[in-house]
């Protein structure tokens, strides 16, 4: 029991905290727990609020609703009325100090209900509403509000808001057909609010389906949950069906909803001074006698609503707290992007050397796998070495695989003696007719895909360093036939040997295909770099203006260093494809000594037995290694000798190429050397700014002077609000 109680007299403080959320306009941050009253004109909602507060709400055109009017009663040992104006969320300071400096002479007792009228009159004023459409000042309809407060010691805890009724057709002189709009976004603004109950006034005369309050609320609560319908002008329903009907909209028999129905009757213009007692006893009168007592009647209703308010009031209080606390971390965080107010050049320098320590944190963290710091991370296609690590992996693979013109021989497929002259000649550089090609731009960012890296921006200023020459031819077979044609074309006066220029030639037509591939893996790693730099410079800058603007500054020195790297892995493929073979390696004479004893090791293969005492060693008769020498040919060892130094050789220079051109082209010149592009934005560059370009990147441009208006403004309501609450 105790505990109830503490619970009651909670709700009188959770409330009036509230109404000081309220007045404080912080519902248009975060959604206020609130009771609206809604409805067609004409619905019965004036009379409505007259018979809840006792205050005579005008029912003629020209001072119907023209804005929220928000009615709370509290209970207090003093009986008093205070009126004053809530500002719209978008009103000026100037015309917030006006509004607030409204203070009407409020008559004491019944003599309000006739100075009412006149008191409205005031406050469209204050607005700036204009009743007459005839005037060229003010608007039709306000975003501020009118507060109308009661206290007294038989007041009950109760607040309602009640908006402008919705209408279809509008008054000549009064309203135009696009305040028909307006009103229904203003009525959306309120009930759309998770924390929002929909007090729905519909009128027991007509058939409810046609009323578009219902709709409305349906479009925001499809299931009904937050919407109470209250029934109104019941003595109007005269026809026993139509009685019935209402009676099983009460009784949850039709329409239903999950708050329900109520059933009131209203003051009429003839019932100023009928009591709720002699309005309630209308409903003891069949059918309504036979519904539910705490469903029909003023009071039923009140108790109803007030019981409701503090049930929202006080199951959304923590989560409103919380949601407060939320908004109000999101603001600082959106201000400490902004950075701070920068209207000199101290401040502008300071703002984006800031900016530049972050870019060069975010690049040591890409470049040395340091992920875990940074949210920016979480992107695989941030993840720029891994990036460049795994495409690398994926080219050298297919370039050590698939890089020759031709597939060299094993020994274990080799083939036989070739005949000189059997065969027509064909060029060493006429592809043969049934070789298969692959998009190999296509294949490489596939590879990536399936790290779970994809990038799916173009970059048009990447055009001119990439190639549009993509496809990749697989290897031929027939190396020995095509051996034989290039030493055909190509032999001299050598005396059982060969010419060096042969070597020289057949390795540049087997890497025939290198700058075509390394061209498109060097496209496919500028895109991954180019695309870390502009994601990362959009991370650590706030401001989208500012991130652009350095772009724009920065643009070409990037693409330069970018067509310096391309051009240092042109320049190692020219090396290894145009200079004279040459290597210190001595696996080099190691690899050609290993492929003639393999050659000889098969030669011998059939001429020798195993004897069962050996076990596991073979005989040879000397004469038939000598046989076996004899009756190779010339051009036969000729051959073969070509082949095995020329598959030796470009073994070696695969290798030594593409470390050189990860480690030079690529990490080098792209990645850590004093000329890699991301070295450019750096805070170097921003100490070396002149003033006026340093004004044009940094200055504060006006959506961002906005921005931070707002946010600044934001955070102070939600502070404010935090201390409200928590007080």
């Amino acid at each position: 029991m105790n505990a109830l109680n503490n619970t009651l007299l909670s709700n009188p403080e959770l409330l009036q905290k509230i109404d000081k959320l309220r007045e404080q306009n912080i519902g248009q941050h975060v959604a206020l727990p609130q009771l609206v009253v809604v409805g067609d004109q004409s619905s019965g909602k004036s009379s409505l609020l007259e018979s809840l507060t006792g205050i005579a709400f005008p029912r003629d055109v020209e001072l119907c609703t023209r804005h929220a009017t928000q009615i709370t009663m509290r209970r207090d040992r003093q009986v008093r009325t205070s009126i004053h104006i809530i500002p719209g969320p978008q009103a000026s300071e100037d015309h917030k100090m006006y509004l607030r400096a409204y203070t009407p002479k409020i008559p004491p007792g019944k003599d309000l209900r006739s100075a009412f009228p006149s008191i409205l009159r005031e406050v469209t004023d204050y607005m700036g509403i204009r009743t007459d459409m005839s005037s060229k000042t003010g608007s039709v309809f306000s975003e501020d509000t009118l507060k109308i407060e009661i206290c007294g010691p038989h007041e009950d805890y109760l607040t309602v808001i009640d908006v402008p009724g919705i209408f279809r057709k509008h008054t000549e002189g009064i309203t135009t057909k696009d305040d028909i709009n307006l009103v229904r976004n203003l009525v959306r603004s309120f009930v759309r609010d998770k924390r929002t109950v929909i007090l729905a006034v519909l009128p027991a005369n007509v058939d409810i389906s046609t009323q578009e309050i219902l709709a409305l609320a349906e479009e925001y609560d499809r299931l009904g949950e937050r919407t109470l319908g209250i029934l109104t002008k019941p003595d109007l329903v005269t026809e026993p069906s139509a009685q019935t009907s209402v009676c099983n909209l009460v009784l949850g028999k039709r329409m239903p909803l999950s708050l329900g129905y109520y059933l009131v009757r209203n003051r009429g213009a003839d019932d100023a001074a009928t009591g709720e007692g002699t309005l309630d006893k209308f409903f003891q009168q069949q059918p309504w006698s036979s519904l539910p007592p705490d469903r029909i009647g003023i009071s039923a209703l009140r108790k109803r609503l007030e019981a409701l308010l503090a049930e929202i009031t006080r199951r959304e209080f923590p989560n409103l707290r919380r949601e407060i606390s939320e908004k109000l971390a999101e603001c600082q965080r959106d201000l400490d992007r902004l950075g701070p107010a920068r209207p000199n050049e101290k401040e502008q320098r300071s703002y984006l050397n800031a900016i530049a320590k972050q870019f060069e944190d975010l690049k040591g963290g890409a470049l040395a796998a340091h992920y875990s710091p940074y949210e920016l991370f979480e992107r695989r296609a941030m993840r720029l070495i891994t990036g460049l690590v795994n495409l690398t992996g994926e080219f050298s693979d297919w370039f050590q695989r698939h890089g020759q013109m031709r597939h060299f021989e094993g020994p274990e497929s080799r083939t036989c003696e070739p005949r000189l002259l059997a065969e027509p000649v064909r060029s060493p550089s006429t592809p043969s007719t049934d070789t298969t090609s692959i998009d190999f731009r296509t294949y490489l960012r596939d590879c990536l895909e399936t790290y779970g890296i994809v990038i799916n921006d173009e970059y048009p200023e990447l055009a001119t360093l990439s190639t549009e020459d993509t496809d990749v031819e697989d290897p031929q077979h027939g190396i020995m036939d095509w051996i034989k044609n290039l030493y055909l074309e190509s032999r001299g006066m050598d005396l059982a040997t060969f010419n060096t220029e042969l070597l020289s030639a057949a390795f540049a037509e087997q890497s025939h295909q290198w700058e075509r591939m390394v061209k498109v893996y060097m496209g496919e790693v500028l895109r991954l770099i180019h695309h870390f730099m502009t994601g990362t410079l959009h991370a650590v800058c706030a401001d989208d203006e500012v991130a652009k603007d350095i772009w724009a500054v920065i643009l070409m020195p990037v693409l330069e260093r970018y067509e310096a790297g391309m051009k240092q892995a042109t320049l190692l493929v020219h090396i290894e494809r145009y200079q004279p073979p040459f290597t210190l390696n001595p696996s080099f004479n190691k690899e050609v000594q290993t492929a003639r004893g393999k050659r000889m090791k098969e030669s011998l293969q059939d001429k020798a037995w195993n004897q069962a005492k050996y076990e596991d060693k073979w005989v040879l008769n000397l004469d038939d290694v000598a046989l076996v020498t004899e009756t190779k040919t010339n051009a036969q060892y000729l051959f073969e000798e070509i082949h095995d130094k020329l598959q030796s050789y470009y073994r070696l220079a695969v290798d030594r190429f593409m470390d050189n051109l990860f480690r030079q082209a690529v990490s080098y010149q792209l990645l850590t050397g004093p000329a890699s592009p991301l070295t450019v934005f750096c805070q170097k560059w921003v100490v070396e700014l002149d003033a006026e370009t340093l004004n044009r990147i940094a200055g504060e441009k006006e959506p961002a002077r906005k921005r931070r208006q707002i946010l600044n403004k934001k955070t102070k309501a939600l502070k404010e609000a935090l201390e409200i609450i928590n007080f």
